[in-house]
């Protein structure tokens, strides 16, 4: 269940610094022992079974350096920023302020399937119709159509990039789709949700799902086209710079981002989130949709796609300012036609 971002030739290249840290082995709890020891700003905790280290890094995967120069070549960096860091709130979580717009509360699930890619886009796409709107336009993107009828965005389930599917959102526009077994929209996501790495409510995550068939029509009982059911965006960039993006959250909404995983990041309860041990096992695409500091540490807040019972319910805090983990490198949003 790889969630890579692409391409793969080009060599693994992280976008954080590489700096020793200490290294207990993967899924272990000497590492939580340690971390809860020494770190004060995060709390670690069992997420995960014991896994092979195969498993876990067949969840991760992102190739940061060929990302970050396929999104240099498509999408324009925004320059047109107008607020100071003393003109912005010292909080901001996007769920309070656009409070009519449900899709920022969600937590989905990619299942097994590296599909990260497909649903950081979507689920930011799907807020900023909300927010642009005026809370008028409630409309839940569809993942499956981003991962299975976007060729331009990558390999579907083995990765994508982020700037591909904003560059689909322009060209093709996304339909409307639900979760898997909801029913709901045109295209609800085709592969079951799974407990990724706890014991939860559903069936444990086994192996890498296959990339469905890209199909352009909607469920029989949708009462609409899959052409007429299209949502579009009309300019999709890049944002760089703590300040630009803390006001491009603020003023249009959530965005996606991707970061480099490493073993201690899997062990994530609560708090804000520092690289203290183990290495790097690749990379994930999420949706960052606030900020804040807790306890003195600044934070972005986030939301994953590994369903509601990892981490803190599905979301996770990750330090702000310092490009933790490359999470401040590659932000990427648009705008909607509404």
């Amino acid at each position: 269940m790889r969630c890579v971002v692409l391409v793969a030739m080009l060599g693994a290249v992280f976008a954080a610094p590489h700096v020793d840290k200490p290294d207990f082995g993967l899924l272990t709890d000497e590492e939580i022992v340690y971390i809860n020891k020494v770190q004060s700003s995060w709390k670690a905790g069992r997420n995960f079974h014991p896994q092979s280290a195969r498993y876990v890094k067949n969840l991760m995967g992102v190739d940061y350096a060929a990302n970050l120069k396929y999104s240099n070549e498509v999408l324009p960096v925004k320059t047109d920023f107008h607020m100071r860091v003393e003109d912005l709130p010292d909080q901001f979580d996007a769920r309070e302020k656009w409070a009519s717009c449900p899709t920022i509360k969600e937590v989905r699930d990619q299942g097994n399937c590296g599909s990260c890619w497909a649903f950081g886009a979507v689920e930011a796409m799907s807020d900023r119709i909300c927010i642009a709107s005026g809370g008028k336009v409630n409309a839940h993107l569809s993942a499956e159509d981003m991962l299975t009828c976007c060729k331009s965005c990558g390999n579907g389930c083995n990765g994508g990039f982020l700037a591909g599917a904003w560059s689909y959102f322009d060209r093709d526009g996304v339909v409307t789709g639900g979760q898997y077994n909801s029913k709901q929209g045109c295209q609800p996501y085709e592969i079951p949700a799974c407990d990724h790495h706890v014991v939860g409510k559903l069936n444990p995550c086994k192996g890498d799902h296959a990339t469905p068939r890209c199909a352009k029509k909607c469920e029989s009982s949708y009462n609409n086209s899959f052409s007429d059911d299209k949502h579009y965006g009309q300019r999709s960039y890049m944002v760089r710079g703590e300040t630009k993006i803390m006001e491009e959250l603020y003023t249009n909404g959530p965005v996606e981002a991707a970061f480099t995983v490493y073993n201690d990041f899997l062990q994530y309860k609560s708090g804000v989130y520092k690289h203290t041990t183990g290495k790097a096992l690749g990379g994930h695409a999420i949706k960052i949709l606030g900020y804040g500091t807790e306890n003195g540490d600044k934070y972005w807040l986030v939301a994953n796609s590994w369903n509601p019972d990892w981490g803190d319910s599905g979301f996770f805090k990750i330090a702000r300012g310092t490009d933790e983990c490359g999470i401040e490198g590659q932000i990427t949003a648009g705008m909607p036609k509404v």
